[in-house]
């Protein structure tokens, strides 16, 4: 994994967590869906920049990398 693979890595960890807390009250969703333009353009600039756009696999194996607890095999 290279530098700018571990920032989309990174960036896409940020975007999915920032993710589930804007949806984790169903009630409070559309209050905080907003906040997730700066998660989605930051995670859409580095995968551009590492090539990953379009390419799942590659972006899934380096956040496997980078968080192994989110390809789900702890459970």
């Amino acid at each position: 994994m290279d530098k700018d693979e571990l920032a989309a890595a990174q960036a896409y960890v940020r975007l999915l967590e920032a993710t589930r807390a804007a949806l984790s009250d169903p009630e409070d969703a559309p209050l905080y869906l907003p906040l997730l333009t700066s998660p989605m353009r930051e995670a859409d600039r580095a995968l551009r920049g590492a090539g990953l756009t379009g390419n799942e696999d590659r972006l899934f194996a380096v956040v496997r990398e980078l968080q192994p607890s989110l390809s789900g095999s702890d459970r």
